[in-house]
């Protein structure tokens, strides 16, 4: 038995939402590629759990996006066309305007001060590896301020389906600086309680992102 089977058997943690994360986990993070098979019984084995709540979470994968079911193939991480990236990112613009509109009126300075430790660990490039962990950790203290946790969770999802191909998008360093800046002046307008700048700011970051990885997708 390996390390990470040992984590999964100890205490209460064979359970399909602690297999979810951990699978979603990998996909994010490229360990699945986009039409690579999962399987169950390879899965089951490495991580020591048993099928029943590992197929439990492949369709809790499922239902956000991550994973698609086919006829004799089984699960396999699921792929994103040009198109459905293009439409991901238009309902991430319309969703993240209302919630960092209605979060910056309730932003307090411990929101502020973890958001800014955030971009300061990126700027350093320590945790490269981690970057869309962190991309998502400084958007989601923003907007967690709204109060607003049904659309937070919604967010996620649809951050979460296109997360693995940021990759894409930040392996150039000029668009990685340009996101990095546009943080820095999405965090400024939320200092500065200025709600329309920070809603022009995070427009334009998302539609650059859109921009690249559908014209990356679509000459695939």
């Amino acid at each position: 038995m390996n390390a990470k089977s040992a984590v999964f058997l100890s205490g209460q943690t064979n359970t399909p939402d602690i297999i979810a994360n951990h699978l979603r986990q990998d996909i994010l993070n490229g360990k699945y590629k986009a039409n690579q098979p999962l399987r169950q019984d390879r899965i089951a084995e490495e991580l020591g759990v048993s099928k029943i709540p590992l197929r439990e979470a492949l369709v809790q994968l499922k239902a956000e996006g991550l994973v698609s079911f086919f006829p004799k193939r089984g699960a396999v991480v699921a792929e994103l066309s040009a198109s459905e990236v293009e439409e991901i990112y238009a309902m991430r613009v319309a969703l993240e305007l209302v919630a960092i509109e209605r979060a910056i009126p309730q932003l307090g300075v411990s929101d502020l001060i973890r958001s800014q430790g955030i971009l300061e660990i990126i700027d350093s490039g320590s945790e490269k590896e981690n970057w869309s962990d962190l991309n998502w950790e400084f958007h989601a203290i923003l907007y967690s301020a709204a109060q607003m946790p049904m659309l937070l969770n919604t967010i996620q999802s649809l951050h979460n389906n296109v997360a693995r191909y940021l990759v894409i998008y930040l392996d150039h360093l000029a668009a990685a600086k340009i996101s990095q800046k546009e943080h820095w002046q999405l965090l400024e307008a939320c200092r500065e309680q200025n709600i329309p700048a920070a809603k022009k700011v995070l427009k334009r970051h998302l539609i650059k992102a859109s921009d690249h990885l559908t014209r990356f997708l679509a000459n695939e």
